[in-house]
């Protein structure tokens, strides 16, 4: 069998790959067209194997056209070849090793969505909206996410430079941060003023419902009665959505959480409360701010929506879609949006994010620099974002007068938006049984 033939199996067979239970898509092209594309591929590809100055690795240039064709999609969809899917299927069990930060791409450079507490990143300063413009002195100018978090990623113990601008600098800085072993505890809880429970959520992993179940129990074992709870979901980039949705459940006896849409049959679901075995009917505040994005803004959008919670803080990042990870038959990971997601009250999340009840700025979004204030880097800032979708009249009137209700507050103290759910409990009467 020719070179020429054996390239156009490997295509068809990645196609095959892709277009997985084919049968139940609407494919727009015919299959002559279809084919017609892919010979197109194929001689391209032909065509740089036989005249190329040097030779090529053939598995390379097609994993790179991959990578290409996925990241075109949105901001969210991957290509990862089989080093790259190893590693995160280590990322989402909370144990990895690395800095310690959540990035993006914006405008095509590549940008720190939000340290991660308690990270070597976190530790040497490293903030959100940082521009990483080298890694190891290589300019990250059109590199992809995967790639990026595969240099950042490396064995414990051994130094790591990256080259950061950002909008206070003068000029690029250099730093120096020492890779560790990042154990991401999920769920972090301590008793404010011997009578509020306070229970922050930095990830959603799979192993959140159990820690969150620990910390409520540690709560209520106290020698005071709890009157309430504020669940901090700032800077939590979110995870994993089942984690989302049996955190909300715990709060919740009936009644709709959150459903996808997409355009299979399997990609429409809707998710459920069940009744819970004990009822909890203390007050609930919940903190958000523009780090809060997707299964952190399911939380506060569900709770919200059935007016079991109070949102203090402000507007979330807007990621209001689901994606999918496939694995392929060579080890490698295909990872692509396949649905997007409401809210009880049939709101999409996308672009607009969740507004609070409240709105309180934190530290970060309070901070000024000479050019101006400090904004969080959002779901409508990314390149290749999904629009958000037009909502009905009631929704904009009902949107309009909760940005009106708000207010926006600037108070000296240490933690504004922690104060003001304090403040906010302080008026309501409840107790942890």
């Amino acid at each position: 069998m020719n070179k020429k033939l054996i390239i156009i199996f490997t295509i068809l067979a990645i196609i095959h790959v892709f277009f997985i239970d084919s049968s139940s898509l609407k494919i727009s092209a015919t299959t002559e067209e279809l084919y017609e594309d892919l010979k197109v591929y194929s001689d391209v590809l032909t065509i740089i194997q036989k005249n190329y100055v040097d030779e090529i690795d053939l598995k390379k240039t097609i994993y790179n056209s991959i990578k290409g064709m996925v990241s075109k999609l949105d901001p969210h969809s991957s290509f990862m070849p089989p080093d790259m899917y190893k590693e995160m299927q280590v990322e989402t069990k909370g144990k990895f090793g690395g800095l310690g930060i959540e990035i993006t791409i914006k405008d095509g450079i590549l940008t720190v969505v939000s340290p991660i507490e308690d990270t070597p990143a976190y530790r040497a300063g490293i903030k959100t909206g940082d521009q990483i413009i080298k890694i190891e002195n290589e300019p990250t100018k059109d590199i992809s996410l995967m790639d990026a978090v595969k240099k950042m990623r490396g064995k414990p113990k051994t130094e790591i430079k990256i080259t950061i601008m950002r909008d206070e600098f003068k000029e690029p800085k250099e730093f120096s941060i020492i890779r560790d072993i990042i154990k991401i505890k999920s769920v972090k809880s301590k008793l404010i003023e011997d009578k509020y429970g306070y229970v922050r959520i930095a990830q959603f992993q799979e192993n959140t419902l159990n820690e969150f179940r620990r910390a409520l129990k540690d709560l209520k074992s106290s020698k005071h009665p709890i009157r309430g709870l504020i669940l901090d979901l700032r800077g939590n980039p979110g995870g994993l959505l089942d984690q989302a949705v049996k955190i909300c459940d715990e709060f919740l006896d009936s009644g709709l959480i959150v459903y996808t849409e997409g355009r299979i049959e399997t990609q429409k679901m809707q998710f459920h409360a069940k009744e819970n075995k004990e009822t909890i009917n203390y007050p609930i505040v919940v903190l958000v701010n523009g780090g809060s994005a997707s299964a952190s803004e399911i939380v506060a959008g569900a709770l919200k929506d059935h007016g079991r919670a109070y949102i203090i803080g402000t507007q979330t990042f807007g990621k209001g879609t689901v994606q999918t990870i496939y694995p392929l038959i060579d080890g490698s990971g295909l990872r692509i949006t396949t649905a997007k997601y409401y809210t009880p009250s049939h709101r999409s999340i996308q672009e607009k994010g969740i507004i609070p009840n409240r709105i309180v700025e934190d530290s970060i979004d309070s901070s000024y620099t000479s050019r101006g204030k400090i904004k969080f880097l959002r779901e409508k800032d990314l390149l290749d974002h999904f629009k958000k979708e037009d909502v009905k009249e009631e929704d904009k009137e009902k949107e309009k007068d909760e940005e009106a209700s708000s207010k926006n507050e600037e108070d000296k103290s240490v933690d504004p938006p922690l104060q003001a759910a304090i403040i906010y409990l302080e008026g309501k009467s409840g107790i942890l049984e």
